[in-house]
């Protein structure tokens, strides 16, 4: 079993995003940040499961995709990083916190 850790700046996208999407709709923004939740839990039993992130080619940091949003985590040991929650059109070589811890 690994254990998830979110960074205060994956917190912090996970707020943003929620805030953003409940100006439209309240309901379906606590539905969207619980299945990011969701599969952020489902590394704890798999934490090979992300991808390989395409613009970085580090084994170590993954990607799991869900709609148009990123969950970036990197792998240490038996420890799942959540390092970021953001849109894909997003150019991540250019963004904070997107290093391996």
């Amino acid at each position: 079993m690994a254990e998830v850790t979110w960074t205060v700046t994956a917190e912090r996208d996970l707020d943003a995003l929620a805030a953003y999407i409940a100006d439209d709709s309240p309901s379906l923004a606590s539905t969207f940040v619980q299945r990011l939740l969701d599969a952020a839990d489902r590394l704890r039993s798999f934490p090979m499961l992300g991808r390989v992130v395409p613009e970085f080619e580090t084994p170590e940091l993954r990607e799991i995709l869900h709609g148009n949003y990123r969950l970036i985590y990197a792998l240490r040991n038996n420890e799942a990083f959540i390092l970021r929650v953001v849109h894909g059109s997003r150019d991540l070589g250019s963004m904070a916190g997107i290093e391996l811890p």
